[in-house]
């Protein structure tokens, strides 16, 4: 299945919102290779990451606006007749929510019904995946794997607005592209649910990748948070290569694929944030780690866990990466001079397609 999943977007026009953002432009220069016609919608973007490093090569066509905007949003999206949507666009960070919490339901609940409202008026078929994220579940903060029938929670408003998203995405889908009466509405919309991701190109806030970089590029010891606790890391190369596979089964056959999966490691391939500073530190040839936790920081989870055994079973879909491996490419990128880190990015996107 995962050797015709890029050749299946040829020629198919993709709208991509977020596409500014660190996956966003992962999965516009996945698109690209693919052959498909890109068109992004999102903010500028926040930092000097790997869409600025793209953007001269001019591979999708590019809207910078807010997906609260829901004229301009509805507008772009009726114009462009996309036959597929993958929606990436958010305020992606933990602990940013706590300091404008109001706008992060605003950003990722609302701004996901404007785009699903927009869908709604096209009048051409159109496949949707919506991505949110592993922080979805109500966390007991128990070691057990969570899976896509486990409840829906949120301990700080990142969370939170997220599994508003799949609330929205599911009465959405129940309400105007129920699958049962799918050849009236030509609308088929899926979530996808990932883990932590990391690559090269980040250099997000509050983010352990770019703070590990940017400490051992300055030869700083790195600053750890909570050092104990577990997270499904992964490459950024994983969730995508399972959002597009998504995509395409969900095409072909839009009433068994319209529900939500989860995309991380094997259960047996969780770690530490220490490991992989540690397995970062081992890449990269040098450096040194202090813990900072602080009790008074804001509350993250300490234990977080994904079941990926729906993926595994219906999409076909399974990770390529190790733990380490992804840690490993991650770091190679950053390692890369400044001239080299486009061709890197796409060499990486061939190698792991050819896996």
């Amino acid at each position: 299945m995962q050797h015709r999943v890029l050749s299946y977007y040829k020629d198919k026009k993709v709208l991509v919102t977020g596409h500014t953002g660190f996956k966003g432009s992962w999965l516009m220069a996945c698109l690209s290779q693919a052959g498909a016609k890109v068109k992004g919608y999102a903010l500028a973007p926040e930092y000097d990451g790997l869409f600025n490093l793209l953007a001269p090569l001019q591979i999708a066509e590019s809207v910078i606006a807010d997906i609260r905007d829901k004229k301009r949003l509805q507008q772009e999206v009726l114009s462009f007749q996309p036959d597929f949507i993958f929606h990436l666009a958010a305020q992606p960070l933990v602990r940013r929510s706590y300091q404008i919490p109001a706008e992060t339901f605003e950003v990722n609940a609302i701004g996901t019904a404007n785009l699903l409202e927009a869908v709604e008026k096209l009048t051409s078929k159109c496949t949707v995946v919506v991505v949110t994220t592993d922080k979805v579940y109500h966390n007991r903060e128990q070691d057990v794997l969570y899976t896509e029938d486990d409840s829906l929670g949120g301990y700080d408003p990142y969370s939170a607005s997220k599994a508003c998203t799949e609330l929205v995405v599911s009465s959405f889908r129940n309400s105007f592209f129920n699958p049962v009466n799918y050849e009236q509405h030509h609308k088929a919309i899926a979530s996808a649910r990932a883990g932590n991701v990391i690559g090269g190109g980040d250099w997000s806030k509050d983010r352990i990748i770019p703070d590990i970089v940017r400490s051992l590029q300055n030869n700083q010891n790195i600053n750890v948070r909570n050092p104990l606790a577990v997270r499904p890391w992964q490459h950024v190369l994983e969730p995508l290569s399972g959002y597009l596979q998504l995509g395409v089964l969900l095409d072909e056959d839009p009433v068994d694929y319209s529900k939500a999966y989860n995309f991380g490691p094997l259960p047996d391939d969780h770690l530490t944030v220490k490991g992989l500073v540690e397995q970062s530190i081992e890449s990269w040839g040098a450096g040194n780690w202090t813990d900072t936790s602080d009790a008074s920081q804001p509350h993250e989870a300490g234990l977080l866990k994904l079941d990926i055994g729906k993926a595994k079973k219906e999409l076909e879909w399974t990770p390529k990466l190790s733990a380490k491996q992804a840690i490993k490419w991650t770091i190679d990128w950053y390692k890369k001079p400044l001239t080299e880190q486009i061709d890197f990015s796409f060499q990486q996107i061939k190698d792991y397609f050819a896996l």
